[in-house]
C-alpha cells in the first residue's frame, strides 16, 4: 500500500480530525484523501503542522495536472477530491479556507474536463477504468490479474489512439519519478520535523519501484506489474511506435509553416482509414530509405513532400513545379496552390510537361525548350523520390501530378494528430462554428477553402441563417489585423448563386462585406439597393480590387487613379476611407505607389 511508501503525510491524523462528519467516512473518501495528501506532500507542501498545507498554486496543479495524470477516479467520486482540499484547508487559518475555496471554484470546470479528457489518459488510468466496468475489485491484485486475463484484446477509449496513451503514460512516469526524486532530495537537505516523506529503505529499492507502488495505489493494485509483464502488449511503449519519428518531422514542417500546432491543416476531401499505425510505419520505412545517398538531392525532402501535399487539402501537386521551386525558379505565388489535373493514365517514365504547360504551371512567360531541358534532370530526380513513396500505395504519381491516396491521407492525418497538430476531417471542419472555420480557412489554399466553406453551407441546406453566420464571420474574424483582407477575401471563393437572396440583402449594410454582397446580387440580376452599402464597405471593395503586387508600378498607380476619379471627393477621400476601413491593407497596397495615409 502507498501509505507504507509515502510516510508522514498526515493521512491518519487528517482522517481522525475529519472523521466526525458523515461525508468524510468510507473508503472512497479515505482513498481520495490519501492521493490528495500524498501529492501535495510530494510537491513540497509545508507539513509542519502534521498535514500538508494546500496553497493556491499547489491546489491548481493538483486539480489540473497531477490528478489527471496519476489517479483513476471511479464515477461518482470526483467531488471527493475538492472536498478533501476544503476539509484540509479548514485545518489552517480562515484565509486558507477562502483562498483554496476560490481556486477550487475557479478550476472546477477545467478539473472535471481534464479528468474526463481522453487525451489525459494513461494506460494505467484507462485499464483501471476498464477493469472497474468489468466488476474488478481494484484493491485486490489477484482479481485485477484475473479480470485483465479475461479481457478480449485491448480496446481503446473513444477519441484516443494507442500512441496518445503511450505518450501520456511515458510523460506521467517521468513526472512522478521527478517528483519523488525532488521530494527525497528536499527532505535530505532540510529534514522536516514530522519526518521524511520517503524512507532510505524505500529509496534504496529504487525510485521506479516507489513510483510503481504509488501508481498501483492510485489506479489498481498490481496493475503496473501486469502491464509491464504478461500483458505488456496491452500497454505498448515507445518501441512499438517507430513512426513517431516521422510524426516529429511532420510536426516540424507544420511549425515551420504555421508556428503553432493549434492552427489547423485543411481536411482532405476523402480519407480511407486503413491500419494507420501499420501505414505510418510503411511510410517511415520509405522515408528512411530515401535518406540514403542514392536518392540525393531530394530524398531528404520526403517528409516535406508529404506535408505540403496534405497542406494543400490533398489536392495534387506538379512534379515540375515543385522541382522548379527546389531549383529556385520563379513561380507565381498565385499559382502555387492551384490544383493540378491528374490524368487517367501516363507512361511510367517521367517526362517534363511541354513548354506551354510549364508556363501555365509556373506563371513565368518566356520559357522555351532550353528551360524545359534544364528542368528535366531535377524533375526526374524528384519523380524518383515520389515513385519510391508511391510504392507504399499511400502516395501516387501519375504523369506530372502527385499526391496522397485516400489511405495515405488517413496515415498522414494520424501522424499529424499524434503530435498534437489540429487535423480535422471534412465532417469535423464543416461542423465548426462559422468563426472558427473562417479563422482557419483564411490560411488555406483558395480551392480548399471554397470546398470546406461550401460543405459547411451544404450541411445546413444553404439556409439564410447558415449564410448569414458565415458572412458575419467573414466580416468580423481578424478585424483590425493584417489578416483581415485575406479573411474577407474568402467571399470571392463562395458560390453565391446558391445563397438565399435575403441573406445577401441583409449583408448590404455590413460595413465590411456590403459591396461584395451588392456585386453578388447584381451578377445574379437580383434587386438590390446600393444606398444601403456603407462607405467603408465600398472603400474595401475598391481596395481589394487594386493589384497589390503584380505588374509595374505605373499600371498599378493607374488602376488607383481610375478608381479615385470615380470616388466622391477624389483620391484624398478614397485614401481616407480605405485607411479607416483597413489600415494594414491600405498601407500594403498604397505604400509602394507612394501614397501616404492620413
Amino acid at each position: 500500500m502507498a501509505e507504507t511508501v509515502l510516510t508522514n503525510t498526515g493521512l491518519d491524523r487528517f482522517l481522525e480530525l475529519v472523521g466526525g462528519a458523515p461525508e468524510h467516512r468510507g473508503p472512497a473518501f479515505a482513498r481520495a484523501a490519501e492521493a490528495v495528501l500524498g501529492l501535495l506532500a510530494l510537491r513540497g507542501a509545508d507539513r509542519g503542522t502534521g498535514v500538508p498545507e494546500p496553497t493556491p498554486e499547489l491546489t491548481r496543479q493538483l486539480l489540473l495536472e497531477d490528478l489527471p495524470a496519476f489517479v483513476y477516479v471511479p464515477p461518482g467520486e470526483l467531488a471527493l477530491y475538492p472536498a478533501v482540499l476544503g476539509a484540509l484547508a479548514a485545518r489552517f487559518d480562515g484565509s486558507c479556507v477562502e483562498r483554496i475555496a476560490a481556486v477550487v471554484a475557479e478550476t472546477a470546470p477545467d478539473f472535471e474536463r481534464a479528468m474526463h479528457d481522453p487525451g489525459n489518459l494513461t494506460w494505467h488510468r484507462w485499464y483501471a477504468s476498464l477493469l472497474r466496468t468489468c466488476g474488478a475489485d481494484l484493491a485486490d491484485p489477484e482479481d485485477v490479474r484475473r479480470r485483465l486475463a479475461a479481457l478480449d484484446g485491448a480496446p481503446l477509449p473513444d477519441g484516443a489512439r494507442r500512441a496518445d496513451l503511450m505518450g501520456r503514460t511515458a510523460l506521467a512516469d517521468v513526472l512522478l519519478t521527478e517528483a519523488l526524486t525532488r521530494a527525497y532530495v528536499r527532505d535530505a537537505e532540510e529534514p522536516p520535523p514530522v519526518g521524511p516523506l520517503l524512507t532510505d529503505h524505500a529509496v534504496a529499492t529504487g525510485i521506479g519501484r516507489v513510483a510503481t507502488a504509488l501508481r498501483d495505489r492510485w489506479t489498481a493494485a498490481g496493475l503496473a506489474e501486469q502491464l509491464a509483464g504478461p500483458y505488456a502488449h496491452y500497454a505498448p511503449g515507445p518501441d512499438a511506435f517507430p513512426h513517431l519519428v516521422l510524426a516529429d518531422a511532420l510536426l516540424d514542417e507544420h511549425l515551420d509553416h504555421h508556428g503553432d500546432p493549434a492552427i489547423p491543416v485543411p481536411p482532405p476531401p476523402a480519407i480511407e482509414h486503413g491500419p494507420v499505425e501499420t501505414d505510418a510505419d510503411t511510410l517511415l520505412a520509405a522515408v528512411e530509405e530515401l535518406a540514403e545517398e542514392e536518392f540525393e538531392p531530394y530524398g531528404g525532402e520526403a517528409p516535406h513532400l508529404l506535408y505540403v501535399v496534405y497542406q494543400r487539402g490533398c489536392s495534387a501537386e506538379s512534379v515540375a513545379r515543385k522541382a522548379a521551386e527546389y531549383e529556385d525558379w520563379t513561380v507565381d505565388p498565385a499559382l502555387e496552390d492551384l490544383p493540378v489535373p491528374v490524368p487517367d493514365g501516363a507512361p511510367g517514365a517521367y517526362a517534363v510537361p511541354p513548354v506551354p504547360e510549364l508556363v501555365r504551371l509556373l506563371g513565368t512567360p518566356g520559357l522555351d525548350e532550353a528551360d524545359r531541358a534544364r528542368l528535366e534532370g531535377p524533375a526526374r530526380d524528384l519523380a524518383a523520390v515520389l515513385d519510391r513513396l508511391a510504392a507504399t500505395g499511400l502516395v501516387f504519381r501519375t504523369g506530372d501530378a502527385f499526391g496522397l491516396t485516400p489511405r495515405g491521407a488517413g496515415a498522414v492525418r494520424y501522424l499529424l494528430g499524434v503530435r498534437g497538430v489540429a487535423a480535422p476531417d471534412a465532417a469535423e471542419a464543416a461542423a465548426w462554428p462559422a468563426t472558427v472555420l473562417v479563422a482557419a480557412a483564411g490560411g488555406w489554399p483558395a480551392p480548399v477553402a471554397a470546398r470546406v466553406l461550401a460543405d459547411r453551407l451544404h450541411t445546413r441546406v444553404d439556409t439564410a441563417h447558415a449564410w448569414t453566420e458565415l458572412l458575419d464571420a467573414l466580416g468580423t474574424v481578424h478585424a483590425g489585423t493584417s489578416e483581415a483582407a485575406a479573411t474577407r477575401g474568402l467571399f470571392t471563393v463562395l458560390d453565391t448563386t446558391t445563397a438565399p437572396p435575403e441573406a445577401l440583402r441583409a449583408a448590404l449594410r455590413d460595413p465590411v462585406l456590403g459591396a461584395y454582397a451588392l456585386r453578388a446580387l447584381e451578377e445574379r440580376g437580383e434587386e438590390a439597393d446600393p444606398i444601403q452599402v456603407p462607405t467603408s464597405a465600398r472603400a474595401l471593395h475598391v481596395l481589394d480590387a487594386l493589384p497589390a503586387k503584380k505588374g509595374p508600378l505605373e499600371s498599378r498607380r493607374a488602376a488607383f487613379d481610375a478608381a479615385a476619379a470615380a470616388w466622391p471627393g477624389g483620391s484624398a477621400a478614397l485614401v481616407r476611407a480605405m485607411a479607416e476601413a483597413d489600415r494594414h491593407e491600405a498601407e500594403r497596397v498604397l505604400g509602394p505607389l507612394g501614397i501616404a495615409l492620413p
